[in-house]
């Protein structure tokens, strides 16, 4: 379904970013991780091209904040690919305070992982789409959540050190409308833009967040890593050509 395309995964080094790569490769296609961690990174690179037995996994160091890596980033895969089809935007970037409960977060703090998650969706799309815009066709799909969705269901957490953070929620439900102000403002480019809103993915959580997030679902419960992978591919194949400014659900049900 993905055959010979080329296709962008910030934060391709990651839980999920990794099961998106294996998916681009599985159908056809030349995955490229992109991760600010270059370690990680090629250690990633390393172990999905042994495990899928593919030389079509690439690595590039990439900062998603910053212009200039982006512009690095996109120049390589340019020069070595002639074309990139599309971009995956997965990357994560937080800093050592993230994560605090409400009354616990510092304005700072909330500003800055705003700016880096939310800002760098921003600037990571703005850098791929003006290339897009000059091959003449493209594809973004936005990785959000359920809590850009809906709220937070609080209760699920009770009685374990989890939270649901705020910054996340104002990044993910902003991803969710930036996703549909570009699909609109990429009218007449050949530029597609969709959301994927996973629910939660099994990470070694506490058996009794699991428990109580199961109540809250039809079936499965918390989903792994790996049932993302149809949607996506789903979204980056020509079978969703007319599919655009769209936010698809994958979550068993949590959000209803």
């Amino acid at each position: 379904m993905l055959k010979n395309k080329v296709v962008v995964v910030t934060g391709g080094a990651g839980l999920i970013g990794k099961e998106f790569v294996k998916s681009v490769i599985e159908n056809g296609g030349i995955a490229i991780i992109a991760d600010i961690n270059e370690a990680i990174g090629l250690k990633a690179q390393e172990d999905l091209s042994n495990e899928l037995n593919s030389t079509n996994i690439d690595f590039v160091k990439l900062d998603i904040t910053s212009k200039n890596s982006l512009n690095e980033c996109i120049q390589y895969l340019d020069n070595k690919y002639q074309r990139i089809d599309a971009l995956v935007n997965n990357a994560y970037p937080r800093n050592k305070n993230y994560g605090k409960h409400f009354f616990d977060v510092e304005y700072s703090d909330f500003v800055e992982n705003t700016g880096l998650n939310l800002g760098g969706y921003f600037t990571t799309s703005q850098q791929f789409a003006l290339y897009f815009q000059k091959q003449g066709y493209g594809n973004i799909v936005n990785i959000s959540s359920i809590y850009g969705v809906v709220a937070p269901k609080f209760e699920v957490y009770e009685n374990t050190p989890m939270t649901m953070p705020v910054e996340y929620a104002a990044i993910k439900s902003g991803l969710i409308h930036l996703t549909k102000y570009m699909a609109k403002y990429f009218k007449g480019m050949s530029i597609k833009v969709n959301a994927l809103s996973p629910g939660g993915i099994l990470d070694a959580q506490p058996e009794q967040f699991l428990s109580k997030y199961k109540e809250q679902c039809l079936n499965k419960g918390m989903l792994d890593k790996s049932d993302m992978k149809g949607t996506l591919v789903y979204l980056l194949s020509d079978m969703s050509k007319y599919v655009n400014g769209q936010n698809i659900v994958v979550d068993d049900g949590f959000s209803l």
